[in-house]
């Protein structure tokens, strides 16, 4: 039987799934499917080949049922109507309970088996009290999920700075680790207002283009470096990573943009500019 990547879920998981019979199903058709949590929708990225699944890790197995018929996209329709009403019922609970959380949304399955608690929280909280009240409120399993801010906003964001649709919530598989090393080293703004977020983190785009910049950046002098320039003897203050050049400063302090290909490391025996001690110590003729 063909296997597929589906996307699904509130938390847009992946997995590789079979189909029933011999249907065939093309990228982006609308199907339900049986998954670990039970019979949810979902939409089909493309075949399941070596070279496309290889890259995930741990995904989920399940069983492509069917296409999306007219009468399921109705009841997709119905039941996200009713979580407005689930969605408030759960934040009255919480409150009437005291609980220290956050509730970020409501997520009920297409075959009703479960209905997923989001919720964001500093510390652990007891919330078998709460699950006991929405079971027999929905009449069905109550699954509770502690998610992180990065999580939150792929559940909720919609569109990034970039006027493109955020990041999390459309093609990335794992949230990437970024650090300020990466705004720093491609030389982004580090104003935090411009490089973070709509989960109020650094942007996951800056992890994007990381790995090659630090390639590219091994293979120029590293700052303080003596190097051997067209114009003689500098000392290298700076680097344009993309552009593969280098800032560099002559002994009388002269600063210059040159072409990587164009300067070399001098052997040991080249003396090194003079430093600003040497030139005052000529200067006073002492």
């Amino acid at each position: 039987m063909a296997k597929y990547l589906v996307r699904y879920g509130a938390m847009r998981l992946l997995g590789a799934f079979e189909a029933s019979g011999e249907q065939r199903y093309e990228r982006g058709a609308a199907v339900i499917a049986r998954t670990d949590r039970g019979l949810e929708a979902g939409e089909v990225l493309g075949e399941a080949a070596t070279e496309t699944a290889a890259p995930l890790k741990n995904a989920a197995d399940g069983q492509i049922l069917r296409a999306m018929t007219a009468d399921d996209a109705r009841e997709i329709a119905r039941i996200h109507e009713g979580q407005h009403e689930q969605f408030a019922t759960c934040r009255q609970c919480i409150d009437k309970l005291g609980l220290a959380m956050q509730l970020v949304d409501i997520e009920h399955l297409f075959g009703g088996e479960r209905i997923v608690v989001y919720y964001l929280a500093d510390g652990r909280v007891d919330f078998r009290e709460l699950v006991r009240l929405l079971a027999g409120e929905f009449q069905t399993r109550i699954e509770m999920r502690q998610i992180g801010v990065r999580d939150e906003a792929k559940l909720m964001a919609d569109y990034g700075d970039c006027g493109k649709p955020v990041c999390c919530n459309s093609h990335l598989i794992r949230m990437p680790p970024v650090s300020m090393k990466m705004a720093k080293l491609q030389k982004a703004t580090l104003d935090p207002a411009k490089i973070s977020g709509r989960c109020g983190r650094l942007k996951c785009c800056l992890r994007y283009e990381y790995d090659v910049y630090e390639q590219l950046q091994k293979e120029l002098p590293p700052i303080g470096t003596q190097v051997m320039t067209p114009g003689g003897l500098a000392r290298v203050i700076g680097q344009e990573i993309l552009a593969g050049q280098l800032l560099v400063e002559t002994a009388d302090r002269v600063r210059k943009l040159v072409d990587v290909a164009d300067v070399s490391t001098p052997s040991e025996e080249t003396p090194a500019p003079a430093t600003e001690s040497v030139r005052n110590h000529a200067n006073t003729g002492n």
